[in-house]
């Protein structure tokens, strides 16, 4: 098949399931590039609004061939941003076209907007196209609200009911959109892929005479559940006075946090280590024992099968889907519960897990073998039916 892959997000804003997904794809033997528009926002980030290429190019991916644009975006005019995004996108696949031909099948990342413009393709050049969603309630919520009469909504509608089929990343994802969009259309269920080989398991060093070392990389937003890791931290430290915690991610090196974690007594060892890039959070994950994540609310929980990937049990609320909940080397507990975490996070400190079986559970449902088959099935019988 020519596959050819539309992100709605892709670096410097994340994305990077779009790259995984096709190098499982183009490794199956499959012809796939990724066509790329990125907005770019002033306010997210000055320097990349400035400096990032202002014009069309073609680069390569880890041996995926990426034909970019970068888009300024108007802050705070979303419309006229949609509009503009779609067309650059529309434009660049005639393009893509002149050079490479037709395609035989669209695979977009999320609805918003890149399903959207392949339904857009799809009309005009009779191709079919699946839409993968990644996106949880609680983004769409953002800029939705309470409110199911937004204007983006019937737009988005129409994207899922006249795909070929909808992947969706998690079992629950369907249910947990469908207060917005319902459930009135083709949905298949396929986990994101983890890069076994990327995310490889790694000896860790004896535990004894060392600290005990606690990670969670995870956005500072309440979605994170930050109050209560930290609260759950500082009552685990009572009992384990030289354990440490790992945090990373967008605003966990900022004020408000540092904050947070000044108001609790006994200052047990908190490191904040604020955005890491793919690199620097495997090397997180080497250097710790243990993964912790006191979220309200995931669609996919991703960190938790890395983190497991690399040979480290993990502690989570059973805001995790069910995809990613493996037999071994997880424990859940309720969500905003500080005694059940605490307790949960001392179980792992007092109990030794086998690193590589919890590595090769990974490897048996998310592996790039694994997801890319699962993805082509899908795409071949969306293109048999079409």
């Amino acid at each position: 098949m020519h596959i050819l892959e539309i992100p709605s997000f892709f670096p410097p804003y994340g994305g990077l399931f779009c790259l995984d997904q096709a190098k499982a794809l183009k490794a199956l033997g499959h012809e796939v590039r990724i066509l790329s528009n990125v907005q770019l926002g002033m306010t997210i980030g000055w320097k990349d609004y400035l400096t990032l290429p202002w014009h069309r190019y073609e680069h390569e991916m880890d041996g995926v061939t990426v034909y970019q644009s970068y888009q300024r975006g108007i802050p705070k005019v979303i419309r006229p941003n949609v509009k503009r995004w779609v067309s650059i996108v529309m434009s660049m696949f005639e393009d893509y076209v002149k050079k490479y031909g037709k395609p035989d099948i669209l695979h977009a990342h999320c609805a918003k907007w890149a399903g959207y413009a392949a339904m857009k393709i799809s009309e005009q050049a009779q191709i079919p196209y699946v839409v993968t969603e990644h996106l949880p309630k609680e983004i769409f919520q953002v800029e939705f609200g309470p409110s199911v009469n937004h204007w983006q909504i019937p737009l988005l509608k129409k994207v899922y009911q006249r795909a070929s089929n909808n992947i969706t990343v998690s079992e629950e994802l369907v249910d947990d959109i469908a207060c917005y969009f319902g459930k009135d259309y083709q949905h298949t269920f396929i986990s994101n892929i983890i890069d076994v080989d990327f995310w490889s398991y790694r000896e860790r060093c004896s535990r004894q005479g060392r600290s005990f070392r606690f990670c969670c990389p995870a956005l500072f937003v309440e979605r994170k559940g930050y109050d209560i890791l930290l609260a759950a931290f500082h009552q685990v430290s009572k009992k384990y006075p030289n354990i440490e915690l790992l945090i990373a991610g967008q605003g966990t090196d900022s004020l408000s946090l540092r904050n947070m974690i000044d108001k609790m007594g006994g200052k047990p060892k908190v490191i904040c280590m604020g955005p890491l890039n793919k690199e620097q959070v495997r090397q997180m994950y080497y250097d710790s024992d243990a993964l912790v994540l006191a979220t309200r609310g995931e669609s996919q929980g991703l960190v938790l099968l890395e983190a497991m990937s690399t040979g480290i049990p993990a502690v989570s609320t059973e805001a995790i889907p069910k995809s990613v909940r493996v037999d071994e080397g997880i424990i859940y507990v309720p969500v905003d519960d500080v005694k059940a975490l605490a307790g949960a996070m001392e179980k792992t400190i007092e109990h030794v897990y086998d690193g590589k079986q919890l590595s090769r559970q990974v490897a048996e449902i998310s592996s790039p073998q694994i997801i890319g088959k699962q993805i082509e099935a899908v795409l071949r019988t969306s293109l048999h039916t079409a």
